[in-house]
Parts: structure tokens; sequence; C-alpha cells
């Protein structure tokens, strides 16, 4: 079994604070796909008793991060390429309709709010930093969907969330080029703002159609 090793937290850490730990943990990788959770040994690493692990693995099992086996134990989630599809598939729906709501009357709201995630991403890139990319990346979309004014798609989207998240830090190993994944985001940017409404529907439908072609190479 991998070991993984975490740091104590505080003692009046509280179970959300673990989940949060082992959340970033399981998405960048740390833990990888089909590592069990021992709650045992995760409550002397933690430096905690044994009921606040059991209320964060639980936590993550209701988030779909982990998955449980009867007699066996709790896991981390394996995502496979049906899900991969699938979770892109709900975030073509989720973003395209936010996308429709954008341009009818939010566009210059929008571009000035998706415009921090790609000055970050272009910095990133610029260092290097594929990590930091990743997590730009991560932020636009968020915007994206948080500007469209539909508090539903908003809930969508965050239902979403972490798998994306897990999706997005895969995504970054298949760019050989940091830059060409800061260019399909400033594109997209553009065409939001000013561009004609069906131009930045193809770009989004085609930034989505290119993560699930970059992703099939994972599996």
């Amino acid at each position: 079994m991998q070991t993984v090793e975490f740091q104590p937290v505080d003692r009046r850490s509280t179970a959300e604070m673990i989940a949060d730990r082992l959340r970033s943990a399981i998405v960048d990788g740390t833990l990888e796909p089909g590592t069990q959770l021992v709650e045992a040994d995760l409550a002397a690493q933690f430096d905690v008793s044994r009921g606040p692990v059991r209320e964060a693995m639980q936590r993550l099992v209701s988030e779909g991060l982990a998955y449980s086996i009867r007699h066996r134990g709790i896991f981390v989630i394996d995502l496979t390429l049906d899900d991969v599809v699938d979770i892109y598939r709900a975030r073509t729906a989720i973003e395209g309709g936010a996308l429709d709501l954008i341009l009818e009357g939010r566009r210059e709201q929008a571009a000035a709010a998706l415009a921090p995630a790609v000055a970050a991403m272009r910095a990133a890139a610029a260092r290097g930093d594929a990590a930091g990319v990743s997590d730009a990346d991560h932020a636009f979309h968020k915007s994206l969907v948080a500007c469209c004014g539909s508090a539903r798609l908003v809930r969508a989207a965050d239902t979403l969330l972490i798998e994306t998240r897990m999706c997005i830090g895969a995504l970054q190993s298949t760019y050989a080029d940091l830059a060409v994944q800061v260019a399909e985001h400033e594109e997209l940017r553009a065409a939001i703002g000013d561009g004609p409404p069906e131009h930045a529907r193809r770009l989004l439908l085609e930034h989505m159609e290119d993560a699930v072609t970059r992703l099939r190479t994972r599996f």
C-alpha cells in the first residue's frame, strides 16, 4: 500500500480541515487512485482521534472522491475514460448554458471577471509552472459560470467542481507548450467580450472537445 506522510494538524481542527487536506492530496495526485484510506493511520498522522478522520472520509465518499467497499474499507476513486467523457459532457451543458446567458447582456462584465484568471495563467506559463496554469484554468471556468447570473447553474457547476479539478490536473501534463493552453483561454475571453456570439460558442465547444481528446491519451 502506498505510504503518504501527512503533518499533524492543530488539535482544534475539524473534520472539514482534515477533509480539505485529503481532498488536496487526491486532486494533486499525492494520494493516487485506488489508494486505501486507513482510518487509524490517518488519525495518527493528523494527531487526532479517529472520529474526525472517519467523518472526513465519509465527506470524500459523499463528494465522489472516494468509495467504500463493505468489509474492506474506503479507497480513492479512479476516474475511468467514461467518467472523464461524462464530466466534460456535463461541463459543456452547464458552461454552454452559462455562456448563452452571458452573451445576452453580461459580456463586458464576464470579460472583466475572466481577466485575472487569464493573467494568472499567462504568468504561470511564463515561469513554467504547470500547476499554476492548472489552478488558473480552474479559476477561469469557475468565473465563467459565476458571471451568468443563474444560481442554479452555479450550484450545478459546483457539484462537478472536485472531479473537474482532477481532470484539469491531469490535463496540464498533455500540453508540451503551456502557452497553447493560455492562448485557448485568451481567445475564448476575447470572443466572450466582443466577438460574434457563434464564435464564442464554437470556441467553448472546441475547448471542451480538445480536453477530452487530450485526456484520452492518459488512458
